[in-house]
């Protein structure tokens, strides 16, 4: 060990549900990359978290990182320097790649080989800044879901990603669709930043992003109505926001809402059945549920709901 260590492991142990809330959570305000891990398989109180940041982590972000695990409120976490280990790949090692439908979602840590004959696209989604890298049940899910609405013959023109987070659905309904114009948004500039690269990386075209609270912006009432509305952020915001969802999807659009609950899809659905829109199916994984609903057949006028009311998007249980 040098005497100048590079990066930094904080350890503690948490219980499946913690670590859900913490996948599941956009943007917490620690700079660190969080990483959870099922010590024992099948038991939901042996969970770990593991914390690397690159530099020592001072009083204020360890507490901030003890904070996310109440079950370890008795428990003095393990603080480690490491020298001579590379603290971003370190944080990529437990995320294997998934695949759902055609598609393949892998860290660099984890290269894959790619059946194109098959129709298979894969995409590099390191863990980072913004939430959805696909290890998640709820991005996972609307994987299947966008990958079962092709295979189902849906067509669509105009699609929208409301909380894109690392873009990776955006990217998904390029592959599926790609005649159709594609557009990504967040509330949070560095996921539009993070998007932008893994576009890159990917050699995605022609998605456009924009950073934007909720629909509050010209651009997106301007590329619409949308015939696909995908939003997979959280059942406050996702509520409070049916009657903007509404506004700006077409007639008898597809909806793809997920980052909720399962206790909460019910309220869910009724705040979108309110605005005319019919519930078409659901995937339940876990503890997760994702929607897949149909716009009212009439469209509705975009909404000027208050957007205090749509609570923090990035704290409120993905």
């Amino acid at each position: 060990m040098s005497a100048d260590p590079t990066s930094w492991k904080i350890t503690l142990p948490c219980t499946r549900a913690e670590a859900e809330a913490i996948d599941a959570a956009s943007d917490l305000a620690i700079d660190a990359v969080l990483m959870t891990t099922e010590e024992v398989e099948d038991d939901v109180e042996r969970w770990r978290l593991d914390a690397y940041t690159d530099h020592e982590p001072d009083a204020a972000t360890i507490a901030a990182i003890h904070a996310l695990v109440p079950s370890a409120s008795g428990r003095e976490p393990v603080v480690e320097a490491l020298s001579d280990e590379d603290w971003v790949a370190l944080s990529q090692q437990g995320l294997e790649p998934i695949r759902e439908g055609r598609f393949i979602v892998h860290t660099s840590a984890h290269p894959v080989e790619v059946a194109t004959a098959a129709g298979e696209r894969a995409f590099l989604i390191d863990a980072g800044q913004a939430f959805g890298t696909g290890h998640h049940g709820t991005t996972s899910g609307c994987l299947a879901m966008l990958d079962g609405l092709a295979l189902a013959g849906r067509s669509y023109d105009r699609i929208i990603d409301l909380g894109t987070g690392t873009g990776l659905l955006a990217f998904a309904a390029r592959h599926l669709w790609p005649g159709a114009a594609v557009t990504g948004t967040d509330i949070d500039p560095i996921a539009i930043d993070v998007t932008r690269e893994n576009m890159a990386l990917n050699q995605v075209e022609a998605v456009r992003l924009i950073v934007a609270d909720g629909t509050r912006d010209p651009a997106i009432a301007e590329a619409g109505p949308y015939d696909l509305v995908i939003a997979n952020i959280l059942a406050g915001p996702l509520i409070a926001m049916a009657p903007e969802v509404a506004g700006i999807a077409a007639q008898g659009a597809t909806i793809v809402l997920a980052g909720l609950l399962s206790n909460q899809a019910q309220k869910v659905v009724d705040a979108y059945v309110a605005q005319g829109a019919r519930e078409q199916a659901r995937d339940v994984r876990g503890d997760w549920t994702i929607l897949h609903l149909q716009a009212a057949a009439t469209r509705v006028a975009p909404s000027d709901t208050d957007s205090s009311r749509r609570g923090d998007w990035a704290t409120d249980g993905r």
